[in-house]
């Protein structure tokens, strides 16, 4: 029984791992298209929201229903504050000024943020290597935001700042959720945090968006579409493996989506939005997340890779 049961959570940790990829590489792409015909923070309420009534619904359908303390919803609320309504509707306001693979881009520094902060606040200092991997993110940092042809206009620069502002966020919400006591199962947990998030969103859209002179008839299509994506794939599904991943793996290890999501990112961006790729943003990614590898790797991994390549340099030679 115990060998199947952790054949079981292996399989789920890889089939989260999975989601939080692939799915959200490509969320970038599909809330860019939507802030085209909804108010960002408006749009992110809705998504969050909704997932939340299908989470709900679903927990109810599969008689998975469990009370929730006090102590666990003031939690949950604090978590949907931070990682939804900071985090992701602050991402979505910010790509209304900034490209989606340029966005994922400076998300990639994510696992150095977490790093940082988890020195500061838990006194966890990085392994060695780790500060390698924080000069090298750093460096492909600079030179992905300080590319002339991608950031011509103030506007641009805001939607920097929002990002990171989004980034410090996340980070502490990330770190929060692995210390407090919350809802169980984890589906109630997620329910209860989108629909916190939900009511956060809308309130900041209340205040800085004035919702009520929307119309929902003036959506395309596409914005139906890619909010849907957005409601059942990116809200529902990645974000419930997510919270699955920060219950069964360090923070930093879940912070690794950041390899894939740039790419996958950059990818459909220039493929379907004709965003610019430029060769200076290949090679700041290529540098970033070679500082996120060695961040999140064993000194035995750097060293194994460090090898590999050293292999291959003779091999060419």
């Amino acid at each position: 029984m115990k060998s199947s049961s952790s054949g079981n959570t292996l399989f789920l940790i890889i089939i989260s791992f999975a989601a939080v990829y692939i799915i959200w590489g490509s969320t970038y792409m599909f809330v860019a298209i939507t802030v085209e015909d909804i108010p960002p923070y408006l749009m992110s309420s809705i998504r969050f929201s909704s997932a939340a009534l299908l989470l709900a619904s679903l927990t109810i359908l599969l008689n998975r229903y469990h009370s929730v303390s006090a102590k666990q919803l003031k939690n949950a609320i604090f978590a949907g504050f931070l990682l939804i309504g900071c985090g992701t509707g602050g991402v979505a306001w910010a790509l209304q000024f900034v490209d989606s693979g340029f966005t994922a881009l400076v998300i990639s520094g994510q696992p150095l943020l977490i790093v940082l902060m988890m020195w500061a606040i838990d006194r966890k200092r990085p392994a060695t290597q780790s500060f390698g991997g924080i000069f090298l993110s750093m460096l492909g940092m600079y030179l992905l935001v300080s590319q002339n042809e991608l950031i011509e206009h103030s506007d641009q620069w805001k939607g920097i700042a929002a990002i990171l502002f989004c980034m410090v966020a996340w980070g502490f919400g990330s770190i929060f959720v692995t210390k407090v006591d919350l809802p169980k199962p984890q589906m109630i947990n997620n329910a209860c945090q989108m629909l916190s998030g939900g009511f956060f969103l809308l309130l900041f859209s209340f205040i800085l968006e004035s919702p009520r002179n929307f119309e929902f008839s003036s959506i395309s299509t596409n914005g139906w579409l890619a909010l849907s994506f957005l409601i059942v794939f990116g809200a529902v599904i990645a974000f419930s493996a997510f919270n699955y991943l920060l219950t069964k793996v360090s923070p930093e290890k879940v912070a690794t989506s950041t390899y894939v999501n740039p790419i996958i990112a950059l990818i459909l961006g220039w493929w379907i939005r004709d965003e610019l790729v430029t060769v200076q943003s290949i090679i700041a990614a290529g540098i970033m997340l070679l500082g996120v590898f060695f961040i999140n790797s064993t000194p035995e991994q750097s060293k194994n890779f460090i090898r590999r390549l050293k292999l291959v340099g003779r091999r060419r030679v």
